[in-house]
């Protein structure tokens, strides 16, 4: 990684990475390999939410390497010209819940403040959800995600959008249709991303 001198994004995600790294919020924090922070490029314009890390994402500590992470990239690069080091991809928790079962509300709440520091640090235009954790939590909604997906939302003060679609967990098991509602959701990504100048 190049120097984080003089790059206060940079330092500010180090500090909270550093404070996620030593974590006893919630009882993932008995289970866990390791912590999985978040990677990408701290001023992107997208930042990429999911719910949280599975099995291979807690052995090597990295966001999204397993075979969704895979659809993932393809479908960055395929719908949205991006590669993944041009996004940065966390998780609403970031410790792995055992078994892969979905996170708790208790964990998630624990987990929050995170988050939080994350979008507020890189400032995206564009947050880009993956199934109902990540779209609920962000849009604090009981909506599931078949009715959000494909519409952006407005966020925050700084004309941020969320932008929900399906989890690519949900395209492996799910086969072509939702596959390619989320091919359509990845450009409507990078449509917004080209309105806001990026």
């Amino acid at each position: 990684m190049a120097s984080t001198t003089g790059d206060p994004v940079i330092e500010a995600l180090a500090v909270l990475a550093a404070d996620a790294a030593g974590c006893t919020r919630c009882p993932l924090a008995a289970t866990r390999t390791t912590v999985v922070f978040g990677e990408g490029d701290p001023h992107a314009g997208m930042m990429v939410v999911g719910e949280g890390p599975g099995r291979e994402e807690d052995l090597q500590g990295r966001p999204f390497v397993g075979r969704s992470g895979q659809l993932l990239d393809r479908l960055l690069a395929e719908e949205a010209g991006l590669r993944r080091e041009q996004v940065y991809i966390a998780n609403v928790v970031k410790c792995r819940p055992p078994g892969n079962r979905d996170p708790e509300p208790a964990e998630i709440e624990a987990c929050g403040s995170y988050l939080a520091g994350q979008v507020a640090q890189i400032r995206p235009r564009v947050v880009l959800t993956l199934g109902n954790f990540s779209t609920r939590t962000l849009l604090a909604t009981k909506e599931g995600i078949t009715k959000l997906r494909g519409r952006p939302h407005p966020w925050g003060p700084d004309g941020t959008v969320v932008l929900p679609t399906f989890h690519p967990a949900a395209a492996l098991r799910g086969g072509g249709e939702v596959l390619a509602r989320m091919r359509a959701d990845f450009v409507r990504a990078k449509e917004l991303l080209a309105a806001a100048g990026l």
